[in-house]
């Protein structure tokens, strides 16, 4: 039907290409490489090619990639960019595909590249006059970082699709709900004194252990008042992750950071977690004479619940063969969801693997969840 690449040289293809987004500017690679390979191939294939550029100093785009035309249908999405692979860590090359007991081995392999090539083969099955709603494959920039292309997305207009598939790594288990995530960053300002006379001073240290005493005890009472059985993990979870300060055994602190990301269920409004958080802080801190500042280190996901008896999660499982789960991580779903579509996430590969050495995808994966997204759009779209 077209000169279309197998589902493997596509991803030996896009593997290829740089495309790390990171927080550091020396490592941060940016995703037009990749937007560009994915609209030449959806252009192939009979597509309408949307490209839209994000600002910043790396080269980023989002793509949508309408096959068909008309009202309603199913969007296919995920994003294009990995997490930098980790120096020295790897034990072989991460931007070149190697096939080795029936894994294949690359950076975004499994996180989240390998959808990208499954998810084309499946259009590829279909001619676009034959769909009697459309198609829409739709490639993000920056999900590893703050989500600005899901956003940039959202502000531009999504498809006005009725179904959306977000192909993250779930083994090609349907997840109709995940958590929500948080990420904040709570910086104490003290005194330095030399600690031989310490009254001088403000410690921030012994700030911040106020500080994580009254974040600890928030946790026990939301895990206590929130509880959802259908994920593994039925509570919210706070885990302080990163934590420093001070720069001599002699002096008292002047300053302390403390990160830690909040994981929250179905139904917990993430706005007013952040109003309970700075009246905590506040309230930790009230009377020691530290400042404090309280920031997010990304605006946030959202948690996803799409209910079990919704149309898609139905399909899903009948095609699949899997019932439907949840998961703890948190993906662009939210975002389709919140534009009226019924949204779960559904890909290849094990989330195990995500931002890790020698990342691979398993060498069946590819075929059988093109198979998959192909019944899809048989079901959905024609």
């Amino acid at each position: 039907m077209t000169g279309l690449p197998s589902p493997r040289a596509m991803l030996a293809e896009l593997v290829a290409l740089p495309s790390a987004s990171s927080f550091e500017p020396e490592l941060d690679e940016g995703n037009r490489a990749v937007i560009d390979r994915l609209a030449g191939w959806a252009v192939e294939l009979g597509a309408t090619v949307r490209l839209d550029e994000l600002p910043g100093p790396a080269p980023r785009a989002n793509l949508v990639a309408t096959f068909g035309g008309g009202d309603g249908g199913l969007v296919l999405a995920g994003h294009t960019d990995t997490v930098a692979a980790e120096a020295g860590a790897w034990s072989r090359d991460p931007l070149r595909l190697a096939e080795e007991d029936d894994r294949l081995y690359g950076l975004g392999t499994c996180d989240m590249k390998g959808f990208f090539a499954a998810a084309l083969c499946a259009a590829a099955r279909v001619a676009p006059s034959g769909l009697r709603a459309p198609l829409h494959l739709v490639a993000t920039a920056d999900e590893e970082c703050a989500m600005e292309g899901i956003r940039a997305l959202v502000a531009g207009g999504l498809p006005p699709a009725r179904w959306a598939v977000v192909g993250e790594p779930t083994g090609l288990v349907p997840v109709r709900a995940h958590k929500g995530v948080l990420m904040e960053r709570i910086v104490l300002h003290g005194r330095a004194a030399h600690s031989s006379d310490p009254a001088g001073g403000v410690s921030a240290v012994e700030g911040m252990a106020r500080v994580l005493d009254a974040l600890l005890g928030w946790r026990d009472e939301l895990q206590r008042d929130h509880r959802d059985e259908a994920f593994a993990v039925p509570v919210p979870t706070l885990n302080p992750g990163v934590l420093r300060g001070g720069d001599r055994p002699n002096r008292v602190c002047a300053r302390c950071e403390l990160q830690f990301d909040l994981r929250s269920l179905p139904g917990m409004d993430q706005e007013a977690l952040r109003v309970e958080l700075c009246a905590r802080v506040a309230r930790a801190v009230a009377g020691t004479g530290l400042r404090f500042e309280l920031r997010s280190l990304y605006p946030g996901t959202a948690a996803l619940a799409t209910p079990p008896e919704a149309a898609l999660v139905r399909a899903a499982e009948e095609l699949s063969g899997r019932p439907a789960t949840t998961a703890p991580y948190g993906t662009e779903a939210p975002w389709f969801a919140a534009a009226g579509m019924e949204t779960i996430v559904l890909g290849p590969g094990d989330i195990a693997q995500a931002h890790r050495a020698d990342e691979f995808l398993a060498a069946d994966a590819l075929d059988a969840a093109a198979m998959l997204y192909a019944d899809l759009i048989e079901r959905l779209c024609r």
